[in-house]
């Protein structure tokens, strides 16, 4: 019952991930998080690593939409300097936004790779959809309320996981 909670990666940042071991493996596109995958949840804009790592995504013609909970002016705010389509307030784990933004890009599921920091909402959101998920380390050390109550959650499953030798990595 729990495995629908197990991402199919994880790296520590969304910087490790490459442009180039994407399109090797057949992606044409992401879905990502915006707080605490791309960026901290309080830091309005890309960081320049960030900008040069976008700029590689899309060099490979790789699409990018990002999918978040938060509300239009944050989302909205972050997204149109990069030029990046986005969906706000998507209620992720629920699958509509994750269908929506595949729709969007026009391309397969089989294509896509969903990216996020929480396993309760993209994690699982991604995997009930049927993508190929990965999960980022989160790069603030705080959170939102809401957030604080998932990351407890969070934290048991990890360790269900780690007890049961279905993951080796550390957080």
């Amino acid at each position: 019952m729990l495995k629908i909670f197990l991402p199919d990666e994880h790296v520590k940042s969304i910087l490790d991930i490459k442009p180039e071991d994407l399109k090797e493996r057949g992606v044409k596109g992401i879905i990502t998080d915006l707080d605490n995958t791309l960026v901290e949840w309080d830091r309005p804009n890309a960081t320049p690593e960030l900008i040069k790592w976008f700029e590689q995504i899309k060099k490979h013609n790789i699409l990018v939409t990002i999918v978040s909970n938060n509300n239009e002016n944050r989302v909205k705010e972050f997204s149109d300097p990069l030029q990046i389509p986005f969906i706000f307030q998507a209620r992720k784990p629920l699958v509509r936004a994750f269908n929506k933004a595949l729709s969007q890009m026009g391309i397969k599921k089989e294509e896509t790779v969903v990216i996020g920091d929480q396993l309760l909402t993209d994690v699982l959101g991604g995997n009930r959809s049927g993508f190929h998920t990965i999960l980022v380390v989160p790069v603030a050390q705080t959170d939102g309320f809401f957030t604080k109550f998932n990351r407890f959650a969070e934290r048991r499953i990890m360790n269900w996981f780690r007890r049961k030798g279905m993951i080796q990595w550390e957080d």
